[in-house]
């Protein structure tokens, strides 16, 4: 539940205060909007940061998108948009991230956990339901480790920052071999966003994301969690070790599912897809490949625990 107030202008005294810092710099709103939701700025622990948001249902059950490595959450409009009637929908920029400002001091996992909450704090959000790509995977399953009371559900799409993305040149070649397998117009929206991000903000989020502990605090999510990865996707262990972690877990409302064809950046590539898995996954509903969207994409469920209808009943 949210009671949104108005998107916030810091005051004169907020600008004073952050005016010496050295990645001080004007706000700037992108010339034309990116997708349907509204752009807003608001201050969060004295830095500017940048979201999206859907009018059209502010009493709807919240959804939160939290974008992946390096990002901002623009790729993750395609997804977001097509649930934005049914959720109350936002996609901030973390702080440091697109155009968000910079935190005083760079962030780790339970820093942007830690930001992500006060910026749900902000907003009037009690409760959300989390939805992330990549890196904004383990950032859930750190903010469900803080804030158990506060995540509805937590949706975890291509979960990346554990052993097998290390080291960091190994990474980068995961990453280089999922852009051949993306749409090319993903350059145009992840590029400037790398740029953006830099070399050392690079190296201090990847020795963060080492540091932190991505399969335990997986393994111990106890909130109903759907793993929604691609069989394409080279930052992804093979399917079978996937099946493995899965069954590891002890959380009996699991559900992991593979959409065929899709690489990493599942929410740009395939958001109809997608959004289809989410809606019944929301709905305690069984999933199953939507008869609707024929193609080349196709939703298979591998692992489900024990309490909810197994697919196809």
């Amino acid at each position: 539940m949210s009671t949104t107030p108005q998107a916030d202008e810091p005051s004169p005294a907020q600008h004073a205060e952050t005016s010496g810092r050295p990645d001080r710099r004007e706000r700037r709103t992108p010339r034309r909007p990116a997708s349907s939701l509204a752009e807003r700025w608001t201050v969060i622990d004295g830095v500017d940061v940048f979201y999206r948001e859907s009018l059209q249902n502010p009493d709807a059950p919240v959804m939160v998108h939290l974008h992946g490595f390096g990002l901002s959450g623009r790729y993750l409009l395609p997804t977001a948009e097509r649930l934005s009637d049914e959720f109350h929908t936002f996609v901030p920029d973390l702080p440091g991230f697109g155009l968000s400002w910079r935190a005083p001091r760079a962030l780790d996992m339970p820093g942007l956990a830690h930001a992500a909450a006060a910026f749900l704090d902000d907003r009037g959000i009690e409760r959300a339901t989390l939805v992330g790509n990549s890196m904004g995977c383990p950032l859930i399953t750190e903010f469900a480790y803080l804030y158990p009371e506060r995540i509805e559900r937590a949706i975890l799409v291509s979960p990346a920052g554990g052993p097998f993305n290390q080291p960091l040149l190994g990474a980068m070649s995961q990453i280089a071999r999922d852009g051949t397998r993306e749409p090319n117009r993903m350059l145009k929206v992840v590029v400037p966003d790398y740029l953006r991000f830099g070399i050392p903000s690079t190296f201090r989020m990847f020795r963060a994301l080492t540091r932190y502990p991505t399969l335990e605090r997986l393994l111990a999510l106890q909130t109903p969690t759907l793993i929604v990865v691609g069989d394409r996707d080279p930052l992804m262990p093979p399917p079978s070790v996937v099946r493995e972690i899965a069954a590891k877990t002890k959380n009996d409302s699991a559900v992991l599912v593979m959409i065929e064809g899709a690489a990493h950046a599942i929410n740009f590539s395939h958001p109809d897809e997608l959004a289809h898995v989410i809606r019944l996954f929301t709905e305690d509903r069984p999933i199953v490949d939507d008869p609707d969207s024929p193609g080349l994409a196709r939703v298979v469920e591998i692992h489900r625990g024990t309490p909810r209808p197994p697919a196809g009943e």
